[in-house]
């Protein structure tokens, strides 16, 4: 009896959530607080200082930035897992989906790209939900 009790609720909490409207799940993701990972493999190896101390700070005057850190691959042990091989990475933390969406755009962000991709060969992103 129990045991169909516990079906007949999550049935019905499925179906309630189903016809929810989909508007409501847009504004849960535009609240979604998130970090967004920026890992560069920069063409020379020896522009990394210039790079980490110039260039990078940039992005972390933009306006929908809240912290933002940049470093290197630290010194630790070689692994198989762990990967040294890119020269600056940097983390902005941002507290909604739109704030993210807007630094894509923000003009300091653009001037960045424009001013400083020629120093990059690869650039790989990862953006965490929060």
């Amino acid at each position: 009896m129990t045991s169909r009790r516990k079906v007949i609720q999550t049935l019905g909490l499925a179906g309630a959530t189903a016809i929810l409207p989909i508007n409501t799940f847009a504004t849960t993701m535009a609240k979604q607080k998130m970090i967004h990972q920026v890992y560069f493999w920069l063409h020379d190896v020896a522009d990394t200082q210039e790079f980490l101390t110039q260039a990078v700070p940039m992005l972390g005057k933009c306006p929908t930035v809240g912290k933002f850190i940049a470093g290197v691959p630290a010194e630790t042990e070689k692994r198989e897992v762990v990967d040294h091989s890119w020269q600056v990475c940097c983390t902005a933390f941002f507290d909604s989906l739109e704030d993210q969406l807007a630094y894509q755009t923000e003009p300091l962000h653009l001037e960045f790209i424009e001013k400083y991709s020629k120093m990059w060969k690869t650039v790989k992103v990862y953006d965490i939900a929060i």
